[in-house]
């Protein structure tokens, strides 16, 4: 789930890169090169800077997810 949320947030920032950009091009289209350069280059950083809070989110959820096996597995052995 944490990952999700980690993607999502990505998503999110590289559509608010891109509507910015598109937002700029329209108020000054004779910059419009420079500013879609600009653009790609924010929008790589956000998805490099994403890259360590997936990881970190990945490790928890497996984390997670083994301690709910853990526990559901060894459910019936103190019972005999």
């Amino acid at each position: 789930m944490r990952v999700l949320l980690e993607v999502l947030h990505i998503v999110i920032g590289i559509f608010a890169a891109m509507l910015i950009a598109a937002l700029a091009t329209w108020s000054y289209p004779l910059a419009e090169k420079d500013i879609w350069l600009v653009a790609y280059i924010a929008m790589g950083a956000v998805i490099l800077m994403g890259v360590g809070p997936i990881r970190r989110a990945y490790e928890e959820d497996k984390a997670i997810i083994a301690n709910a096996a853990g526990k559901a597995g060894s459910g019936g052995e103190g019972d005999a």
